[in-house]
């Protein structure tokens, strides 16, 4: 069902792309709505994707009920390590009086937001207002057809949804009960990572719409933790950037908060450091050379730094540099802080935290 590809850098097999949640739910509706109008339900259902093009996507589960129609479409992310592939979206159409268009309503396994911030009001349905649109324009293309009104209540569910947002950020962003029903473009593109950064940027909004003064971001779970447990601060305060630094101090540029602190492991704040804006390893690498250059400017003997010229990991780096007490993982922090700040409104308290793989603070810098 995926519907293009691209190479991947490893093997250059091609990558197929997928289908997000909201494509499946605007298909899922639009074949219940079909069935409940002719009392025949189709085998594949097109619809239109917000930026062109269309998708057909295989109907299962189809069922007929006095009141309205169910359908369902087993979600196929093509390549991309989502959560909620193999996963069924079903939507439930069931008639509502003349004139009163279309509602919505969270089922099985979809969440109900519970935090301000979010772009949908706190006791709504997570169905986010791309997707809810693109629901309605499916519908409506069913109405045209049949010469009806799109007068129904929509109710998405993802049966088992509940156990898979537990994988996901949304208790953190206040979305309880179940997953969201996302989508932007209607395609799930292999390895780009638009869930993630989607979580990121609401996680900033509900720092934001909290009144939260002080922000943390973390590139990965030992630092988060340790940054946690060093502030006290409480999950609506921790964002889980990953290794996209560059995506999250740009949102922040947009939507600043009082302070921030950046958390993270010594190799990864290293990039940071050298400019790098994206941190995983298929797009940056740590510069051996550069940060050897550091080790000696933090007063190293220069046995340790030739050692250090010789290393295949920063770790192998810090690890001369506290034999000697030489104050790597601070200057560390302190450019990565300079590259940070460059980000930023100068309003912004920016601070960094270096932690070891045991969650061990061995760097700081706080301007």
């Amino acid at each position: 069902m995926g519907i293009g590809s691209m190479a991947d850098s490893g093997d250059r097999r091609p990558l197929r792309s997928g289908w997000t949640t909201d494509t499946c739910a605007a298909a899922a509706a639009a074949a219940a709505f079909e069935g409940w109008l002719s009392g025949r339900f189709p085998e594949h259902v097109a619809v239109t994707l917000p930026r062109g093009g269309i998708a057909s996507l295989a109907i299962v589960g189809a069922e007929r009920t006095a009141d309205g129609a169910a359908c369902g479409v087993i979600k196929d992310a093509g390549d991309d390590p989502d959560v909620t592939h193999g996963a069924e979206v079903r939507a439930m159409v069931t008639a509502r009086p003349s004139g009163t268009g279309i509602s919505f309503h969270a089922g099985e396994g979809v969440g109900t937001v519970t935090l301000p911030g979010l772009p949908l009001e706190v006791g709504e349905p997570a169905i986010n207002p791309g997707p809810r649109a693109m629901i309605r324009d499916a519908l409506h293309d069913v109405a045209e057809r049949f010469d009806a009104d799109a007068d129904v209540a929509v109710t998405v569910a993802i049966p088992g949804g509940e156990a898979l947002a537990a994988k996901t950020l949304n208790g953190r962003l206040g979305i309880r009960g179940g997953l969201s029903i996302l989508g932007t473009t209607g395609i799930v593109v292999p390895f780009s990572c638009a869930a993630w950064i989607h979580s990121i940027h609401r996680g900033i909004d509900v720092a934001r719409a909290a009144g939260l003064v002080h922000v943390a971001a973390a590139t990965g779970s030992t630092s988060e933790a340790a940054v946690r447990a060093f502030y006290g601060l409480p999950d609506e305060a921790l964002i889980d950037m990953g290794d996209f630094v560059g995506g999250t101090l740009k949102y922040l540029r947009r939507h600043p908060v009082p302070r921030l602190s950046l958390a993270g492991g010594f190799a990864k704040l290293v990039k940071l450091a050298q400019g790098h804006a994206y941190l995983h390893s298929s797009r940056s690498r740590v510069d051996i050379a550069k940060l050897s250059e550091r080790l000696a400017e933090v007063g190293a003997s220069a046995s340790a730094v030739t050692e250090a010229r010789c290393a295949t990991s920063a770790a192998q780096v810090l690890a001369l540099a506290e034999a000697e007490g030489a104050p790597l993982a601070d200057a560390v922090a302190t450019a990565a802080r300079e590259q940070a700040v460059a980000w930023l409104d100068p309003s912004v308290a920016v601070e960094v935290l270096v932690f070891d793989r045991r969650g061990r603070l061995v760097g700081q810098a706080d301007g």
